[in-house]
């Protein structure tokens, strides 16, 4: 769990994402590929490639059929527009919103600057990482300024939402760079409680905790088939990014495996066909004080272990073969699970799974942890469900599944 923290608390943007997850990589063994490069694949190998905030890794074994885990890499928060400075008694700092967060959370409430800055080079730019050293707040009305504060409370996000950065008119440059990709995120330390410090909440457990899963799964894993960790950027404003579930990253790092082992298109369109994408993204718990907004039958707890999430309108990508086939890999692994649907009567969310389908289609089913407070700057889940789902993850890795139009292989 240690590890996870310092993955959730350093992880600021999808770039550190990336970076963090690279370094876990490389220290097990995995080989960094580019993909404007040659790729030299052969059995036996780990590898990654990274394409802005995503990160895609792999490893090769001696049956052609892809287990895919795929992850989000991004959380909601505000970014930093161009030309920020709003100067006058004070500076401020003009942002938008990335993503459907609960805004009210992001209030009185530490947070720093990180991203990517563009830097000129000599011959060109170059993206660098970027993290502020200087802790930024969005400060709240006062009660007696704003009475119906406890009645009823929208944040306007182009006036209430703005950071505090100095007292009077300062200038405001980013290392010096002039275009960024810079996000304003939580940077508070997990921390745990509960009688038996059963919970542990924190910024950005969604959905980090599922790339971290995924990632140190993988890299624990030593099956049969080809492995991927897809961890990819902008779930939270639609995928559809370069590096996001919508574009053809996923699709041609597949297919590139395929290239590089020798396969033929038909091979590798059959191995598609046999294989199995799980979307990993989190889950609404029943909510302790609110447990009435749970579907009556179907609801997730912490605690309960991996999460199968199902939904009649095609929000998450779970079918009657690929829930009946996950659950089959989690019973034999003893891994608890539990099954989740939305109340009927409220829009549900949706994950990058089926977006991803659109460009890669795969049988696929959706899956997470329970938590509490999703969007929040401040999230809540259960030590032990991150075990679990590792723990799953290993096992589809571990597995042998082969899926069919009938039914599937274990």
């Amino acid at each position: 769990m240690n590890k996870l923290y310092d993955y959730l608390q350093t992880s600021l943007s999808p770039y550190h994402a990336v970076e963090g997850g690279s370094k876990l990589l490389q220290e097990s063994g995995f080989v960094p590929l580019l993909e404007g490069d040659m790729w030299q694949i052969k059995e036996g190998g780990k590898y990654f490639v990274v394409r802005g905030g995503s990160l895609i890794a792999f490893t090769v074994g001696s049956e052609h059929i892809f287990r895919i885990a795929a992850s989000h890499t991004d959380s909601p928060c505000f970014k930093l527009k161009a030309n920020p400075a709003m100067q006058g008694d004070f500076t401020r700092l003009n942002v938008e919103p990335y993503g459907g967060g609960i805004w009210y959370s992001f209030f009185d409430r530490p947070l720093k600057l990180a991203g990517r800055v563009i830097e000129k080079v000599e011959g060109g730019l170059r993206a660098a990482l970027y993290t502020s050293e200087q802790t930024f707040v969005i400060p709240s009305l006062a009660v007696h300024q704003n009475r119906d504060v406890n009645d009823k409370f929208s944040p306007d996000l182009q006036t209430d939402t703005l950071p505090l950065y100095a007292l009077g008119s300062v200038p405001f440059c980013a290392a010096g760079a002039a275009h960024y990709d810079l996000f304003l995120a939580p940077c508070e330390a997990p921390f745990e409680h509960g009688a038996k410090g059963e919970f542990f909440s924190s910024p950005r457990i969604d959905n980090l905790t599922s790339v971290y899963a995924s990632l140190t799964a993988l890299t624990k894993s030593a099956g049969s088939g080809i492995n991927v960790a897809a961890c990819l950027e902008s779930e939270e404003i639609g995928s559809r990014t370069q590096g996001g579930a919508g574009s053809d990253f996923l699709k041609n790092v597949l297919a590139r495996i395929s290239l590089a082992l020798k396969r033929t298109k038909e091979e590798h369109l059959r191995a598609l066909a046999g294989s199995l994408l799980v979307s990993v993204d989190n889950a609404h718990s029943v909510h302790p004080n609110r447990p009435e907004k749970c579907d009556p039958t179907n609801r997730a707890i912490l605690g309960g272990g991996v999460v199968i999430k199902a939904h009649a309108g095609g929000a998450y990508t779970t079918n009657a073969l690929t829930a009946a086939t996950f659950a089959q890999l989690l019973e034999r692994a003893n891994v608890k699970y539990q099954l989740f649907y939305n109340r009927s009567d409220v829009r549900s969310g949706s994950t990058l799974g089926a977006i991803s389908l659109g460009e890669v289609s795969i049988p696929s089913v959706d899956v997470g942890i329970a938590q509490l407070a999703m969007h929040s700057a401040v999230e809540t889940a259960c030590r032990a469900d991150v075990e679990s789902m590792q723990n799953a993850l290993l096992a589809l890795f571990d597995s042998r599944v082969h899926m069919k139009s009938d039914g599937a292989d274990l």
